[in-house]
């Protein structure tokens, strides 16, 4: 046998080996290894892959995870169980104190509760006239599994509530971990807690889960009605005399300085606590205030997870490469040798982008510090000088993107500077802008195609399968069925995952064809002006486009930044092309009124000047929350014009008096709204 015959072999084996254990990870919720055993295979296989090149060439190491199981019944939230957005610093705390106070226009101190950051499995109870009817896993955060039987087995959670007072219609959101101390008699079958705790509920059999000593926290609440409960703290307080468990750690902060203290306090201690926390959750306690507040697409405005200091451990750069990006967004990456940051072995960190590399001076070879903040990819933090060797060169940033194109950089219209990121501007006609841009279409916020994630595209794109958006509903299953990992089970699931999501909303697929500067909050905006799919596809034809984009002005929260980059992208006849066949295999859904009813149906409107009572965004919000539309400039098409008593802008003010529009000042403006 060759020496590369032998090593092949070996690859292989450790292959075989991950894709085992990547099974027993996720698909049935029982590693068999510890997270550091699975942490070397991996870096023994990364190990080889860098010392023989050809073995990249086997395509064997395509990713992990598979397809989820349908071991349980899909059941829709009563509430979407949103993520958090994180905060790693001091400032990034003050950054969100101010969006809040800026949104309510407040000049007083708010009150916030502050509870630990569990590192366990988030679902949600459901109670009517005081009986648990349902239990869901948070899933996708809109839909669920129906686990209702395993969380009957976990003590302390009431299958009826006993107490006053109680609402008809109680949703209570928990979050189920499995504690140090108990979790050392189980770790010979599990990886760690989280997974312990994630596996436990997943059990088909309830019985399997009532041995697991499975533990909870309530936390917050979806649907509530009648609505009890005026604050965060009035909450909790009173479905701890209902017998919930609550965290004894939970307490009120006034300002930064004692959200700082409370986050330096539980930090130290954290160690000592019978469970995992990564951080500390922070909630305007105020229940109306987290109402006026509301959410963006993805997260709450009123809540945070404050983190804990991030993971830090020192490295050697092997290697500088260049990424691409869905928008063309050029970004190094360092290849660095496997360290071991925050439990995870690391292998690379971001560079962010040209200027960053100059300003640190980061070379090949150079020693560095990286850290690991939240989920984030590992950053490089600085370079250490003094171990620089002699003959080490400066990094030069290619100005050709990977596809040979030549790059640039935007100037900045405001500061008439050059943008940080150099850009390929080929789009489709990049490969690897392509790639990302199909990565980009299948994701979570996009398509949402369960099983097909970045590393399954990457490895059909390598194949030929894909490669354009149109070719995942042409998807050739025969020839998939002889690859590694792919059995008749999961090529079913995915032909399953890839018709559901033929089912899409307007506002998703304008956000999934992946627009440079639109994103969700954009799309939605966009899919209430376009209103069907027909009106959108009018962006292709030249002169319909032209007209459009003057209309577009109009939309508050579409400027033209936004205006530009949908001129640009609609001007190249490779995406217009790709479009038209991407369209024809999906059922685009139109776009539906919220709250036609509402106070402000079918009117449009436009604010000038600042408020004393409310922000500009939080009047926005309430005119969309109650069936109107905001608009940026004054036209025709306004009903009226609310001047704020502060400096209204004199031009729009004669501009609505010239066109006959009604014109109401702030004081009429709280009229309407009851205020």
């Amino acid at each position: 046998m060759s020496l590369k015959t032998s090593i092949i072999k070996e690859y292989e084996k450790k292959i075989s080996l991950l894709k085992k254990h990547n099974k027993y990870y996720f698909d049935e919720d029982n590693p068999k290894i510890s997270d550091a055993k699975y942490d070397v295979l991996k870096k023994e296989i990364i190990d080889l892959e860098g010392k023989h090149k050809f073995l990249k060439k086997l395509n064997l190491n395509q990713g992990v995870g598979f397809s989820p199981s349908n071991k349980f019944k899909k059941i829709k939230h009563l509430k979407p169980m949103l993520s958090l957005s994180n905060a790693f610093d001091k400032e990034d705390m003050k950054d969100f104190i101010s969006k809040i106070n800026n949104f309510l226009n407040n000049k007083k101190e708010i009150d916030f509760y502050s509870e630990p950051k569990i590192d366990g499995i988030s679902a949600t109870l459901v109670y009517q006239n005081g009986k648990l009817i349902r239990g869901l896993s948070r899933g996708d955060g809109t839909t669920g599994e129906d686990i209702l039987e395993n969380l009957k087995t976990i003590n302390k959670i009431p299958e009826k509530i006993k107490g006053n007072n109680i609402p008809n219609l109680l949703e209570v959101r928990v979050e189920i971990y499995i504690g140090k101390k108990d979790f050392k008699k189980l770790k010979e079958n599990f990886a760690n807690p989280r997974n312990a705790a994630g596996g436990s509920l997943r059990q088909k059999n309830s019985n399997v889960t009532a041995k697991i000593p499975l533990k909870y926290f309530a936390y917050g609440f979806g649907a509530v009605e009648p609505m009890i409960f005026k604050t965060q703290s009035d909450f909790l307080n009173i479905i701890d005399l209902w017998g919930f468990s609550t965290n004894p750690l939970i307490r009120k902060v006034k300002n930064l300085e004692e959200i700082e203290k409370r986050h330096s306090y539980i930090d130290t201690i954290r160690s000592k606590l019978d469970y995992d926390i990564d951080g500390l959750v922070f909630k305007v306690n105020d229940l109306k205030l987290q109402s006026r507040l509301g959410n963006t697409s993805s997260f709450p405005r009123w809540a945070i997870a404050y983190k804990f200091s991030a993971e830090k451990a020192v490295t050697k750069i092997k290697k500088i490469i260049i990424q691409v990006g869905r928008t063309g967004a050029i970004t190094p990456v360092a290849q660095v040798e496997p360290v071991t940051v925050g439990g995870v072995v690391v292998s690379n960190a971001t560079l962010h982008n040209e200027d960053e590399i100059i300003r640190k001076d980061i070379r090949v070879g150079d020693t560095i510090l990286i850290q690991r903040a939240g989920d984030v990819i590992p950053q490089v933090i600085s370079v250490n000088l003094s171990k620089r060797e002699k003959k080490s060169k400066r990094f030069i940033f290619p100005e050709k993107c990977l596809c040979g194109s030549k790059t640039f950089k935007d100037i900045n219209k405001t500061t008439n500077k050059e943008d940080s990121v150099r850009r390929c501007n080929k789009g489709y006609e990049c490969e690897f802008i392509a790639r990302e841009k199909l990565k980009h279409i299948v994701s979570k916020d996009a398509l949402n195609i369960d099983g097909l994630g970045k590393k399954v595209i990457d490895r059909f794109w390598e194949l030929g399968l894909i490669k354009k958006p149109s070719d995942i509903f042409n998807l050739k299953f025969e020839k998939i069925k002889n690859l590694e990992g792919w059995g008749e089970l999961s090529i079913n699931n995915l032909n399953k995952a890839i018709d559901k999501s033929k089912n899409i909303e307007l506002d998703r697929f304008i956000f999934s064809i992946g627009i440079r500067h639109i994103g969700q909050e954009n799309a939605k905006i966009l899919s209430g002006f376009f209103k069907n799919i027909n009106n959108f596809s009018q962006l292709f034809e030249s002169e319909s486009r032209k007209k459009i984009l003057e209309n577009l002005i109009e939309l508050d929260g579409i400027g033209e930044t936004q205006i530009v980059s949908i001129d640009n992208f609609f001007s190249k006849k490779i995406n217009i092309e790709i479009l038209k066949n991407f369209i024809q295999k999906l059922n685009i859904q139109e776009f539906k009124e919220i709250n036609k009813e509402g106070k402000f149906s079918n009117q449009n409107i436009m604010f000038t000047g600042a408020f004393e009572k409310m922000s500009r965004s939080e009047a926005k919000a309430l005119v969309e929350s109650n069936g109107g539309k905001v608009l940026g400039t004054v036209s025709k098409k306004l009903n009226f014009l609310v001047t704020g008593d502060s400096k209204p802008t004199k031009k729009k003010v004669e501009k609505a008096k010239k066109l006959n529009i009604k014109i109401i000042n702030e004081s009429d403006w709280y009229k309407i709204l009851n205020l």
